[in-house]
């Protein structure tokens, strides 16, 4: 009778959580799956979510991480693969972009982004224009650094762990571009 009980609760769990993991992988007609490679490593989508301003629906980004966290501080401390796709829900102009990266580096890690200024100058020289479904993959791996692609285009490599940690902040970090957006690339829920 308990062996019955207890398989019926699983399986209604399991009916519960499948949807909503189905879901997870979608959002405003975007998916993203649920693993990525990074070199010999698979990360699993950690949280994806929705970047809006002024009622406009921005981009989508997901974020990759070899286990599931919703600690912002691990996750930007740990030396370990990770990645953040986002896929753009309009064209933005390069000059848009550009000023709202400098905007956020210097609100969410001024003193990090003054040390990784070359760096930071690098990463903002290589954004484009931007169209509507248009993708930018970061990835990190530890020994190799940060690689940023737009549409599986030539990369932008740059070296070291510390420009990892500060694009990171960028949507994590005490100061993102919305507490939701956070929230979901976190995993603790989208709408």
């Amino acid at each position: 009778m308990r062996y019955r009980l207890l398989t019926g609760l699983m399986a209604a769990l399991l009916l519960a959580l499948g949807p909503a993991t189905a879901r997870a992988a979608e959002r405003a007609g975007v998916h993203m799956d649920n693993t990525l490679r990074v070199g010999s490593t698979t990360l699993r989508l950690n949280g994806i979510g929705l970047r809006t301003k002024y009622f406009f629906r921005i981009y989508v980004a997901g974020l990759y991480l070899v286990r599931p966290s919703s600690n912002p501080a691990a996750i930007i401390s740990a030396d370990a693969p990770q990645a953040l796709v986002m896929q753009f829900l309009r064209s933005i102009h390069r000059d848009t972009l550009v000023k709202a990266y400098r905007i956020a580096f210097s609100r969410n890690a001024p003193a990090l982004a003054a040390r990784e200024a070359p760096e930071v100058s690098r990463f903002l020289a290589f954004l484009p224009d931007v169209k509507d479904a248009d993708r930018l993959a970061f990835t990190y791996q530890p020994g190799k650094g940060s690689t940023f692609a737009v549409n599986g285009g030539k990369p932008l490599v740059i070296p070291g762990r510390q420009f990892a940690d500060l694009y990171l902040q960028v949507f994590i970090g005490h100061r993102p571009p919305t507490a939701i957006l956070k929230k979901e690339l976190l995993g603790r829920g989208a709408s």
